[in-house]
């Protein structure tokens, strides 16, 4: 069986760790824990088969409370596809489920170093996100 595509880079494309005061950081630090994770994944496609995926990861406080801190970051992927893939379903499948699965252990690692360079080393995540499970609710 032949790879359906070919990672040919990845790369941060954007990070942002916001807190805005001394206040705020403690706040932040005793409350973390009702910080929750959000992804967004959009693709552009490129010339040559070539597909850039943007993976973004949202850390945030879902409440409605002036002390908050702002994390985010865009990890960008470029892929190649093989010239057998021409089916939409398989190409959502392979942005979608495949290359995030693929790049998560780097994204999650990068992300992770973020939230600890910003002063909060005990944020960690009790379990891997299931892109599987994800994609299959969304089109099953």
């Amino acid at each position: 069986m032949t790879e359906k595509y070919k990672v040919l880079g990845q790369y941060i494309k954007d990070l942002s760790s916001e807190t805005r005061d001394v206040e705020t950081y403690l706040f932040v630090r005793d409350n973390i824990s009702r910080y929750q994770l959000s992804i967004d994944i959009t693709s552009t496609p490129l010339k040559n088969r070539m597909i850039e995926i943007n993976t973004k990861f949202k850390f945030e406080d879902k409440e409605t409370n002036k002390k908050k801190s702002h994390f985010e970051m865009t990890y960008s992927t470029i892929i190649q596809l093989n010239e057998e893939i021409k089916n939409k379903k398989d190409l959502e499948k392979i942005i979608l489920c495949d290359v995030q699965n693929q790049i998560y252990p780097d994204l999650e690692k990068s992300f992770l170093n973020l939230l600890h360079n910003s002063g909060y080393k005990n944020v960690k995540f009790d379990k891997k996100v299931d892109f599987e499970n994800l994609y299959n609710q969304k089109f099953n």
